[in-house]
Formats: structure tokens, sequence, C-alpha cells
């Protein structure tokens, strides 16, 4: 969420950002946002002038009590009581503009930085970089579930049955290798300095129009019937919650935190949720990374975040490559985004595993996040988040490039501790 203030004092920058993102739509909702905002300004100046004359006038009462003019002073209490109505009509009108101007601002997407490259949508996201040499082996690839099949590591037709189309049963080695990464991955980010966290996997209502625009609550996110409670659909959504109208000493910053957690994703209007595969699916885990730190650092953050993650793949040998997501692929909070992409030799693409985002300080000024500079001033912080890796996603990418002739499997060294040792994964 903007600041208002600077949607007040620069409507055509605001404009022109809508345009940016094509969000043509949205256009009309500054105009409107001014005029309401207007209409407020003036009920609230007339009611704090109400609320001081109210305060002149009592006194008044008194005075002339205290002088026993009695009379006089029950013709100023009527001019209180005829005042008061009217302060109470103000101060409905006060909340409900408010609220209304609230409402639209959430809405408004967030003021893009100037790097980020004009485009529609995820078909015009710019290449960055390439991080290790993509290969094609000479040998057939098979999909990705017929691998974790044959290694008696995966069962969807049962969890169909269980749970229906979206969910899965890993089991054996393919499942200790799941596990694995995600250990590997918080040993990783710990050694890189961050504080590991397990955040809570549900979520308040306020917490979740704090970290998200209402288009993507609701693609997204499971409610709980009958509770003010949400499954999380990533652990991020806790972790910024953390902070959650607070006051951060700025000696206390940067907050860089690495958190794990289940996640739980209605994927609405997705497409591939039906086919057979763990591409897309409603349940998985993660391990994440956050950042609040001040405004000034997160361009510095924004870089660490997703070197982290390109590192992390490149530590087990997976080549990768880092897009620009251009502003029609940003969601409205975000400042400036970079995903990160696997090599699949399978497919002869590479295809999304994580995505690291700047919200600058969006979720900050939503939940009330706040910074005591050391001279006395407060400020709003600024927001980051990257995923550090999220199998079973994850998995494709590791099993095609890790994958033998014999339909066996290579385990990197610095994974084999977390397997027991193993150094390669067998047919059954």
């Amino acid at each position: 969420m903007i600041d208002l203030k600077f949607l007040r004092e620069n409507p055509d920058v605001v404009k022109q950002n809508i345009k940016n993102k094509f969000q043509d739509s949205k256009l009309p909702l500054v105009d409107e946002v001014i005029e309401l905002d207007d209409a407020y300004r003036a009920f609230k100046q007339e009611g704090d002038t109400l609320r001081g004359d109210r305060n002149k006038l009592s006194k008044q009462i008194g005075m002339l009590m205290a002088q026993g003019k009695k009379e006089e002073a029950e013709g100023v209490k009527k001019q209180v009581t005829d005042a008061a109505a009217r302060l109470a009509e103000l101060e409905r009108l006060e909340e409900e503009y408010s609220e209304k101007i609230k409402k639209i601002m959430m809405t408004i997407p967030n003021i893009i930085d100037p790097s980020v490259p004009i485009g529609k949508d995820d078909s015009e996201n710019v290449e960055v970089q390439r991080y290790g040499e993509p290969v094609v082996p000479d040998f057939e690839i098979p999909y990705h579930t017929e691998i974790m099949e044959n290694l008696g590591g995966l069962d969807l037709d049962s969890a169909r049955k269980v749970a229906g189309n979206g969910f899965y049963y890993l089991m054996g080695d393919i499942a200790r290798l799941h596990s694995s990464i995600i250990s590997y991955a918080r040993d990783f980010m710990i050694d890189r300095g961050f504080t590991y966290c397990i955040p809570p996997f549900m979520i308040r209502s306020e917490v979740v129009t704090g970290v998200m625009s209402f288009a993507e609550m609701e693609a997204m996110m499971y409610k709980i019937e009958g509770e003010d409670l949400f499954l999380i659909g990533t652990s991020e959504h806790s972790m910024i919650g953390k902070f959650i109208d607070t006051i951060l000493p700025e000696d206390s910053l940067p907050q860089t935190l690495t958190s794990y957690s289940p996640c739980f994703r209605k994927e609405k209007g997705a497409h591939g949720i039906e086919e057979r595969g763990v591409y897309r699916i409603h349940q998985f885990e993660k391990q994440e990374m956050i950042v609040v730190c001040k405004p000034e650092e997160s361009p510095y953050w924004f870089d660490q975040l997703w070197q982290n993650t390109v590192d992390l793949f490149r530590s087990m040998d997976i080549p990768v490559r880092t897009l620009e997501c251009c502003s029609g692929d940003l969601a409205d909070l975000k400042v400036k985004s970079i995903d990160v992409e696997a090599w699949s030799p399978r497919q002869k693409k590479y295809f999304e595993v994580g995505s690291c985002s700047n919200l600058g300080d969006a979720q900050a000024r939503r939940l009330k996040i706040r910074v005591n500079g050391k001279d006395g001033k407060k400020y709003f912080a600024h927001t980051l988040n990257n995923t550090v890796v999220a199998p079973p996603r994850m998995l494709i990418a590791f099993l095609e490039n890790n994958m033998n002739e014999d339909g066996s499997i290579n385990i990197p060294k610095v994974l084999q501790p977390y397997m027991g040792g193993k150094t390669v994964i067998c047919k059954k």
C-alpha cells in the first residue's frame, strides 16, 4: 500500500505506474481516492473545530454556574447539545470515508522500481544471467512421476483416494531425499547468518491482508471455517506477520530469518492441477528467507537473497538462471522481483523454483511495522522475501539433473550426510 500523502501530491506518477502494470481499469481509483480524502479531511477539520469549541463551552458553563448565571449556562448547554449531534455525524462520516479510502488504497499497486522492465505478463520477463552449463544427456529422461515411481518413491493414486487431485504420498528414499534437501537448505541459510524459525502455520485475516493483495488471497488461501484463521500459503506470511504493530529499534536491523513450514494453496485458476505430477499441488513444504531492514539497505538485501538460492542450487550442481520479472508480472505489493529457474533436461528448458521479492514499505505500512530511528523519528521498515527451496517441485530438477542411464540417482556430496552416507538411489 502506497503512502496516501504521496498519492495526493503525485497523482500522475501513481497513474503512470498503474499503466506500466497494465491495470488501466484502476486509473479512476486515483481520482476517487483524492475526492474521498478531500471530503474526509473537511469532515475531520470541522469535527476538530467542534471538539475545540466544546471544550471551551464546557469551561464557560462551569464559570457561568459558579457565577450563579444558570439561565445563561443553560443556553450554552444547548449549544453543546446541538454541536454534539453534528459531531456524532461527522465522526461517523470520518470513519466511513476512512474505511473507503483504505479499501481502495489496498487495491492500488505499489510503485515499482525504475529498473523493472515494462511488460504485460511473464512472457516478457527478462533473463539476467545463467549459472552452470545446461546438459541434455544422450538417453531419454522420463516424466518426473515415472522416475519417482520407478524408485518406489511416489504414490499418487492412494493420495487421490484420500484427498483428491493435487496431493501425493512420498515414500522411501524419495521421501528421505525430500527431507534431506529441506534440512540442508536450513543449515545452508544458518551458515549464512540467518536465524532459524518455525512459525505458526495459520494466520489471522489482518495478517493475510497485510502481506498480500486481495486477488492473491482469493486465489491462494484456505480459510478455516468458523474461525478467523487461514492456512499459510508460504511461511513468509507468518514470518512478516511476526512484526505486526511493532516499533523496532534501528540498531536491531536487519532482521534476517529463515523458516520451515508446510504450505497450502488452492491454486485457483491454475493450469496443471489435474495433471499427473507434483509440479503444481495443494500441499508442499518449503524453506523460506525473509529480511526486515532499513529502506536504504533493501537493494543490497534483495541481491543477497536471490544469490543465496542460486548458490544453493549450484552447490547441488543444478544449472539455474535468473529472470527479472516485468511490470505486468509483479504482484501489486512488489517493488521488484527476480525468479530463479532450474534447468530441466527432459523439457530442455528452465522452470521456476524460487521467487525473490522486494516489497518496499508496502507490507510494513499495512502491518504497522515501524522503526525508531536514532534521531527519534519513526519510519516504516522495508520487507523482502525469497524461496530457499520448495520441494517437491525442486525434486523434479534434482532428479532430472542427477539421473543415470539405468534410472538411478546420484546424491551430491552436500546431501550425502543427510542421506545416511548414501551416494546413489537405485531402482527398486
